[in-house]
């Protein structure tokens, strides 16, 4: 299987029939409750994951988990946001809308995976960045913007994986990577369904039609370039472990053969086509 794949080449790897699957269904399947934790993820993907807390700035923000682990033999850095799965969780983490300490804390880590030359993998589900007064004032705009504009140049592969929703500037904030791949059931959009319908129509309630217009489907992100490839989801998350790991195996190898010059233009290229 190629890392780099095309968008006929990508259904037949996922088995995808999203002609048959409505953009709200995926969105609805995004959201679920039984979709893979980011704890499991980190448990079953990687060896002696070691997370680092805090920003060095301000605090620590329990919706990102970074730091880190070995990828097979491979040492890498590994960053994720954190829906939390118990009441209490959920609250601490804004059900994974991270605020601007957590974004200041992936940076730190990044920058310290660049000093050290290891690998960045980020793995994402977020309905966005945590829009309450706190957030507000303590530069959450900003803070996404540096890590856009300071990833962007970061001497060191950068793999995203986005598992469940891909919310606006937050999730962006954190899926500017070398390689976007999507879990097959996953969103990644501007704004919310609900966002978008109520901005057009006043009408929350025509989220789903928002959907479909949003494109924010892997399959039509896939066509459009936005997306390097969709991994297929199965009733066994041991599976979908195999499945990510396998893509994040290729891909990094395959970015790690770039030189340092090779890397960062291919990234800068990859951005200015939008």
């Amino acid at each position: 299987m190629a890392a780099r794949i095309s968008s006929k080449e990508g259904q037949l790897m996922s088995g995808l029939l999203d002609h048959k699957k409505t953009a709200a269904e995926i969105v609805k399947l995004a959201r679920s409750d039984d979709k893979v934790s980011v704890k499991f993820l980190l448990t079953e993907i990687f060896q002696d994951f070691i997370e680092f807390h805090g920003d060095r700035v301000y605090g620590d923000d329990p919706a990102i988990i970074g730091g880190l682990a070995y990828l097979n033999q491979q040492p890498v850095t590994v960053i994720s946001t954190n829906k939390g799965q118990t009441t209490k969780e959920k609250l601490a983490s804004h059900f994974g809308c991270p605020e601007p300490a957590g974004y200041r804390k992936a940076l730190r880590l990044a920058q310290q995976a660049a000093k050290f030359k290891r690998p960045v993998i980020f793995l994402v589900n977020t309905a966005g960045a945590y829009p309450g007064r706190s957030a507000e004032e303590n530069g959450q705009g900003e803070a996404i913007a540096k890590n856009l504009y300071e990833f962007s140049k970061l001497p060191v592969p950068i793999v995203s994986i986005i598992y469940g929703e891909g919310g606006s500037g937050g999730a962006l904030a954190l899926a500017c990577g070398d390689r976007v791949w999507m879990l097959e059931n996953s969103t990644y959009s501007v704004l919310s369904p609900e966002g978008f319908a109520a901005i057009l129509w006043k009408d929350s309630s025509r989220a789903d039609q928002a959907a479909e217009i949003l494109q924010l489907t892997p399959e039509k992100l896939l066509r459009q370039q936005v997306i390097e490839g969709i991994i297929p989801e199965s009733h066994s998350k041991y599976r979908l472990v195999k499945a990510i790991k396998r893509v994040l195996l290729q891909e990094i190898d395959q970015l790690q053969q770039m030189t340092t010059d090779e890397l960062l233009e291919k990234r800068r290229m990859r951005y200015r086509k939008f």
